[in-house]
Order: structure tokens, then C-alpha cells, then sequence
């Protein structure tokens, strides 16, 4: 268990690098002054070179690279002259001094991801903060969604294989697939928030927290969550309905499903017993894979009904260009996904004792 565990985190960092190194080269080399981005129009040629100077946009490619990667590692390098480029980044972030040689100390903090370029010199952790709780509201409501139903819709048409209702979950199941995101979140804010407001009490727009009219604070707001969370959990809702149907059709074929029915077991205890946790395996691959996926699959989805999480923040950022806003977010989803794929790798040995072998 030690080996594999070592094996996974070796396999994650390595990952990490490579994203970091992705998103680092594509974003700067995109054409633009980022010190022009943060200072607007009105800049003068002194102030450009002072920001240019305090974030080393005038170091080379591969020295801009070393201070990114630098900062964001736990474990980092900083220079002790006060002139210096990495110096000036630690006093962005609570920094641990582990030890001093020469003229570099060596600190212990959490990754820093730079400072926002259009929210006056924000923390871009600080904006992650504030959006990715939201998200990830909206993500679990949605992949709830989809597990239930799907799994539930899954073992009525495995039941009934070949009939009206099979039919029917097949088709609902087959369109579910084939609709954007975009165009169901526009359908539905409209007819359900717009059409049939009156009926359904629902708004087309909002996000979890809403501000109070007489200025006493903000307050939930759960109503807003069921359309977005409807709509983003269509597509993985539909996945999981033909994938625990398919899954539960070939288990049901197996020679000791025979033999329980055999011994007089009812179908539900079949299910119950037998069946439901062998029939898992694919519906929980496909639930990770869509769960983490969520986290950047709903940018159309909150930035149609007005949801502010983090997929809205990566929209209003690209408007903006604000990059290091970007970058930050897609290193906090690239990370999400690897983690849920290395707790989803567990489940499968209990799923599955075979696996652990």
C-alpha cells in the first residue's frame, strides 16, 4: 500500500509540472504587456518599468518560469537582497524560514499563485477562496443529482430490458448526452425562471449567497442552487443511467445470479446483495471523470444563471485577461481532478478486492 501511494503521489507531481508548464508558457507568450494590463491606459513609462521590475516581467522566459514554479512550491528558494524579484514575493505569503545558506534562505509556505492584474493587486488565492466553495456547491448538488437518479433510472431499465420504459430511459438518456451544457441552461432559466416563475418560484439568475435589501448582511439563497444544479447534472445523470443498465444487465448474466434466484431469493434482495456493488465499477469511473470535470464544465452553466464560483471568475478573468487569475484557477482544477482520481483508485479496491491484488 506504501509502494502504490508513493507510485501515485510521484505520478501527481509530475502531473502538477506538467500543467504548471502548460499554462506558464501558453499565457506568456500571449501578445500583450502584462504590466500594461495592470496598470491600464493611463501609464507612464516609469511606472511600467517599476511594475515590470517588482514582478520580473523583464527577466528572461526561463527566469520568469523559475520565480512561477518557485513560488508555487511549498518548499522554495529566496534571495535575501531586498532588489531581488523573489525576495519581494515573500511578502505576499506567511513564509516559515527553515534555514539560511549564504544568501538564499530556504522557506516552508502554501503555493502562492500571484496577484490578480484587475482586483488592485488581490491575491489570486484570496480570489479562489472567495468562488471555488460556490463551485464545488454547485458540483456535489449536481453529481447527487446524477447518482441517484441515474443509478435508480439504470436498475428500472435493466429490469425492464426491452420495453416501453426501457425504450423511453434510453432516449431521455441517449438526448441528455447530446444537449450542451449552454443550450440547457438557457432553456431552462427561461422556461422554469421566466415562463413558469409563477408556478415554480424560481429565478433565472443568482448565485447562493444574495445580499439583503436593507443592507444587514448576506444570506443563502438554496432556491438558486436547483436550476443550475439540475442543468449541470443532466449530461453525467445520463452517462451513469446507460452505464449502470449496461453494467447491471451483465452482471445479472452471471452464474451466481442464477444460483440466488435459484435458492429463492427475490429480485430486490438480488439487487440488494449482489448485484448493485459488482455493477459499480463503471458508474464510479464515470462519476469521478465528470465530478472533476464539473469544476471547469460549469464556466457556461454559472456564467448563464448568474452563479458566482469559479467557473464565472475563469469567464470575467479571460474578459479582462486577467492571466494570473486563470492560470491559478485551472492549477487548482488540474489538482482537484488528480486528487479525486487517486481517492476514486481506492474505492475500487473496496469495490473490487481483486483490485487491491
Amino acid at each position: 500500500m506504501l509502494n502504490y501511494l508513493i507510485h501515485k503521489i510521484g505520478y501527481a507531481l509530475l502531473t502538477l509540472l506538467g500543467v504548471v508548464t502548460v499554462i506558464f508558457f501558453l499565457f506568456t507568450i500571449l501578445p500583450g504587456d502584462p504590466a500594461q494590463m495592470m496598470l491600464g491606459q493611463n501609464e507612464s513609462k516609469e511606472q511600467l518599468d517599476n511594475v515590470r521590475k517588482k514582478y520580473g516581467f523583464d527577466k528572461s522566459l526561463i527566469s520568469q518560469y523559475s520565480y512561477y514554479v518557485n513560488d508555487l512550491s511549498p518548499v522554495s528558494f529566496h534571495s535575501l537582497d531586498k532588489d531581488d524579484f523573489s525576495y519581494l514575493n515573500t511578502k505576499k505569503y506567511t513564509a516559515s524560514t527553515l534555514f539560511i545558506t549564504g544568501n538564499t534562505a530556504v522557506v516552508l509556505k502554501f503555493p502562492y499563485l500571484r496577484d490578480s492584474f484587475q482586483k488592485s493587486g488581490k491575491k489570486v488565492s484570496d480570489v479562489i477562496k472567495e468562488t471555488l466553495p460556490n463551485t464545488a456547491v454547485l458540483a456535489v448538488s449536481a453529481i447527487l443529482i446524477a447518482i441517484f437518479i441515474g443509478v435508480l433510472l439504470g436498475i428500472i431499465s435493466a429490469l425492464n430490458k426491452d420495453s416501453w420504459m426501457d425504450r423511453l430511459i434510453q432516449l431521455l438518456s441517449t438526448l441528455g448526452m447530446s444537449v450542451p451544457s449552454f443550450f440547457s441552461s438557457i432553456i431552462f432559466a427561461w422556461l422554469f425562471g421566466y415562463v413558469l416563475h409563477k408556478f415554480t418560484n424560481l429565478n433565472m439568475n443568482g448565485s447562493l449567497y444574495e445580499v439583503d435589501d436593507f443592507g444587514e448582511g448576506s444570506y443563502i439563497q438554496l432556491k438558486n442552487l436547483i436550476l443550475p444544479a439540475i442543468v449541470l447534472g443532466i449530461r453525467p445523470l445520463a452517462v451513469v443511467t446507460q452505464l449502470m443498465r449496461n453494467s447491471l444487465l451483465e452482471v445479472l448474466s452471471q452464474d451466481y445470479i442464477r444460483t440466488a434466484k435459484a435458492k429463492g431469493l427475490s429480485m430486490f434482495q438480488i439487487i440488494r446483495k449482489h448485484t448493485l456493488k459488482n455493477s459499480l465499477n463503471p458508474v464510479v469511473t464515470a462519476i469521478s471523470g465528470w465530478f472533476a470535470s464539473m469544476l471547469a464544465g460549469a464556466v457556461f452553466v454559472e456564467y448563464i444563471f448568474g452563479w458566482n464560483g469559479l467557473g464565472k471568475e475563469i469567464v470575467d478573468a479571460l474578459n479582462t485577461l486577467d492571466l494570473p487569475v486563470i492560470m491559478g484557477s485551472v492549477l487548482v482544477i488540474a489538482t482537484m481532478f488528480i486528487l479525486i482520481n487517486i481517492f476514486v483508485d481506492i474505492i475500487y479496491g473496496w469495490l473490487d478486492p481483486r483490485i487491491r491484488t
